[in-house]
Order: structure tokens, then sequence, then C-alpha cells
């Protein structure tokens, strides 16, 4: 993606393409998602122009609330609710990069561990340093943290 149509964009031109096929689901979606984005824009002192990386770290975001409140619904027993967060979810996830599978996610923690020479939970904020750049948005912190306490053997 060049400057010009970055994820930002994208997400604009899907927006209007959603609007025009009347797709309630997506068109909400993606409107929820560029109004985070925007908010995150003009928080803190001066407004600013997003990157693909920000924008990606807000949409990784939003997908995470999804996941969470379909959860949250579900064990509640509201069906109807929780798919709708779900296909708010399926949305979203068109826009993040693929996830890393367990096997794959144990692999670098591995690394990271290797690398830092940690040998116990004690260094686990410095291979969480150097691992969670690496996954950028491939992999929740949650999963990532897993990883490296069976990485660590604790």
């Amino acid at each position: 993606m060049s400057d010009s149509t970055g994820l930002k964009a994208t997400l604009q031109q899907d927006l209007t393409a959603a609007m025009r096929a009347q797709d309630k689901v997506r068109a909400g979606t993606l409107r929820m998602a560029l109004t985070a984005v925007t908010t995150e824009e003009v928080a803190g002192k001066q407004q600013r122009e997003l990157s693909d990386d920000e924008v990606l770290k807000v949409i990784t975001k939003e997908a995470k609330k999804r996941r969470e409140a379909a959860e949250a619904y579900s064990g509640a027993g509201r069906s109807e609710l929780a798919a709708q967060e779900e296909a708010e979810l399926a949305v979203l996830e068109a826009y993040l990069p693929a996830q890393l599978a367990d096997d794959e996610l144990a692999s670098m923690a591995r690394e990271a561990v290797a690398e830092t020479g940690a040998t116990d939970l004690r260094g686990m904020g410095q291979v969480m340093k150097v691992l969670t750049p690496r996954v950028a948005g491939r992999a929740e912190g949650g999963r990532v943290a897993a990883a490296v306490k069976q990485a660590l053997g604790a």
C-alpha cells in the first residue's frame, strides 16, 4: 500500500462500498472502526495522522473488544447479541494480518528466550520486549505472554 492509499483510506473506500451495497453490518462496523481511528488521531496534545501500523493497532483493539463482548454475551445466554459481535469481528478480522498459529508463536517465544538468555519468570519482561514487535498484530498480548511463560518453563 502506498501512502495515498493507506489502511485508513481503504477503510473509507470499503465503507462507501458497503453503504452502496446496503450491507448494514459491514457499514456499521467500518464506521465504528473509522471513528475509533479518528478518536485516536485527536487524542493527546495535537491532532496527527496515524500510520498504517497505528491504524492496525486500533483495529486490533476494536477486534479484541468484539471478541470479549461475544464471549460475555455467549456466557450470559444472549446468543443474538453474541452473533452480532461475531459478525462485526469477522468484518474487522479481514483487515488484520493472519494470526500466528500456536506452534509458530511458541517457536518465536523460544527463540526470544534464547536470544535474551532469560531462565525464569524474572526475565519475562526482557523476552516480551524482544518478542512483541516481532508478532505485531499477529497475536494478542495474552497469547504472547502465555507462550513466553511456557518457553520459560513456568
